[in-house]
């Protein structure tokens, strides 16, 4: 008599209705590959559309106060190609006014944040605190002055500096706080490779001297 117990067909029926048991990824495998992505992420942010800046100086007060973080717009001046000076993707050149994160033209390894006072081929020009953009007044509702004290020209260029005419592909910039920013009027132009972004929002400010959040900063957009 034929054994139907252990028949092929039997067989194939058990395979059928017990599959093998699918092997699961290993926990810690789970986790690198999340955290893997999430670097990934991060970076391509970071380098292409959006990063973080903590303002360490008063040369833009009262605009942004020491102890702001804003986030700056990395991706409005397009992306740079890199090893060269090119940009793709631009949705538009920097302007007058504009608050700007750029690469210290004397130390590259520190970034410095001001507003382009000049763009190229304007002539800068500055008499006592005034500053004329191609000989016309340039008037910034954020300009501030906090010394009362006239610089001559021959004795520092805080005060009065110039004409200049700004160079291709460079910016001339400015603190607000005109009388403790240092600036282009003493260490010159900031080359189009060397801007970072478009400063926009605060997103946290932190009044380390008061001990105190400043609460009706965050979410302020720069103007």
């Amino acid at each position: 008599m034929e054994d139907f117990k252990n028949s092929p067909a039997k067989d194939a029926d058990q395979v059928k209705n017990n599959p093998p048991p699918v092997k699961k990824k290993h926990i810690v495998r789970e986790y690198a590959e999340s955290i893997v992505i999430a670097v990934i992420l991060a970076l391509f942010i970071r380098t292409y559309i959006v990063q973080a800046f903590k303002i360490p100086s008063g040369s833009m007060e009262d605009t942004l106060a020491i102890g702001d973080h804003i986030l700056v717009n990395k991706f409005i001046y397009g992306t740079q190609i890199p090893f060269t000076d090119k940009r793709v993707l631009t949705v538009r050149d920097p302007r007058r006014g504009d608050v700007i994160v750029f690469e210290y033209p004397v130390d590259p390894s520190k970034d410095f944040i001001k507003r382009v006072i000049g763009t190229p081929g304007d002539v800068v020009e500055e008499v006592n605190k005034k500053v004329y953009v191609n000989g016309k007044p340039y008037e910034n509702p954020h300009e501030v002055h906090k010394e009362s004290d006239l610089f001559p020209r021959a004795q520092n260029p805080r005060d009065n500096f110039g004409p200049i005419t700004v160079p291709a592909n460079s910016y001339f910039v400015m603190g607000d706080n005109r009388d403790r920013s240092y600036d282009s009027r003493f260490w010159g132009f900031v080359k189009r490779r060397e801007i970072k972004g478009l400063a926009f929002i605060k997103y946290w400010s932190w009044d380390k001297e008061h001990f105190r959040v400043r609460w009706g900063s965050i979410g302020k957009l720069i103007d």
